[in-house]
């Protein structure tokens, strides 16, 4: 057992609901704090004197000595970080006035990244998938959501996924894999839109379970990549395989979020485009509605409506959207405090997004709040006032990150 502290504030979350809006006044912060840990888990989180004297002589005290505060550690619920090449022509043409169609007739766009990956060896991909793994704990995010779909065939969909399965063999984060082999249609693929995903159900799933590759299933309806009624006959068909089912929804036309609340999806991803009355329809369910602001800051299009889905006591997570078209910054935090400028999002909404909400979107209760029973995932920046994580917009770096109790 394991004392860390005495931290100047420890944010826990703790009491905080799942879905709606939250005031900053409902935040728990513990002055002087100390936590607990044993086993990789929170026995107690309170104030550092008092659980020090209540101990037994057996706990380690872990001191820390100079002026930091904690919150849980973030997770990250929807990133593309296993790619290979770079798509940074992509963002000088698309700022230069160029449309998504011109840039990927010039040889640009997920097509791009679709080749490069495709060329890249597993040592390779799995390379430079471990050091933006990396580069996200310094963040402070232990939980990652990796996708695959820039394979788009049998054998390099299964590449990606098994570089992200050896990847979290090489890593203390929890790594999420999700298939995303329903990305769009390759362009090497002789066939309608329907048959390509009758080729995911057929050829590419089975391997997925039978290695056990991912247990969750995603696909980006959009008019340039598959239709709304295909799309839900084929997240239906992945369900009744025992996948978990989340959407890229939204993102430029509405209508596609209500598919993922109507076949249960555990997330609806994007939501840029999505309209009013499918706010509310999104918000009275189960879905967690994720907002990419990342997306939304490389394409330059409006952000996720994030305000009018929390005010519909919706459930709301921010997440990165680390990709290497769209989304090419990767800083959650960053990305999240200009978010909570532009939607007028409180601290406690912010961080609750980045924590317990996003780890909700990946079917982890386990996470995301400092309070006993929880994992002991936390990190720690050198301050003396938590509003400065927001306020600094990513510059305040992360001191220490820890992993079931673990400083990594």
């Amino acid at each position: 057992m394991k004392l860390i502290g005495p931290f100047k504030q420890i944010v826990t979350l703790a009491n905080l609901p799942l879905r709606g809006k939250l005031s900053d006044d409902q935040l728990e912060i513990i002055e002087n704090g100390g936590i607990l840990v044993e086993n990789g888990n929170i026995i107690e989180v309170g104030n550092f004197d008092v659980i020090a004297s209540e101990a037994k002589q057996s706990v380690e005290i872990e001191k820390i000595e100079d002026t930091q505060i904690a919150i849980p550690a973030l997770t990250d619920s929807h990133t593309h970080i296993c790619f290979g090449g770079n798509r940074a022509n992509d963002f000088a043409m698309r700022n230069a006035g160029k449309t998504y169609l011109e840039i990927a007739e010039s040889g640009g766009g997920i097509w791009s990244s679709v080749q490069h990956t495709r060329n890249a060896s597993e040592e390779e991909l799995l390379k430079t998938t471990l050091e933006r793994i990396e580069f996200l704990i310094s963040l402070g995010i232990t939980t990652i959501e990796i996708k695959s779909g820039y394979g788009l065939d049998v054998e390099n969909e299964l590449k990606m996924l098994r570089v992200i399965k050896k990847a979290q063999e090489k890593t203390l984060a929890t790594i999420v894999p999700t298939c995303l082999s329903a990305h769009l249609k390759p362009k090497d693929f002789n066939g309608s839109n329907e048959e390509y995903l009758n080729y995911i159900l057929t050829e590419i799933l089975p391997k997925v379970k039978e290695e056990n590759l991912a247990k969750r299933i995603d696909i980006f309806i959009e008019k340039s990549a598959f239709q709304p009624e295909e799309s839900k006959e084929f997240l239906l068909k992945t369900k009744n395989l025992g996948f978990e089912i989340t959407v890229h929804a939204d993102q430029f036309t509405p209508g596609s979020s209500r598919i993922a609340v109507e076949v249960g999806a555990k997330s609806a991803d994007h939501l840029e485009a999505t309209i009013d009355e499918d706010i509310e329809f999104l918000a009275k369910s189960e879905t967690v509605a994720v907002a990419l602001p990342g997306a939304s800051l490389g394409l330059g299009e409006k952000f996720t409506p994030a305000r009018k889905i929390l005010d519909q006591n919706g459930i709301l997570a921010i997440a990165s959207d680390w990709n290497p078209g769209s989304a090419p910054m990767g800083n959650l935090i960053t990305q999240a405090s200009i978010l909570a400028t532009y939607q007028k999002l409180s601290t406690a909404e912010v961080l609750a997004g980045i924590t317990f909400r996003s780890a909700c979107a990946l079917g982890l209760e386990d996470r995301g709040k400092l309070e006993k029973g929880k994992k002991a995932d936390f990190v720690t920046f050198k301050t003396d006032n938590f509003q400065n994580i927001l306020y600094q917009q990513g510059s305040l770096k992360a001191e220490s990150v820890y992993i079931n109790g673990e400083k990594i």
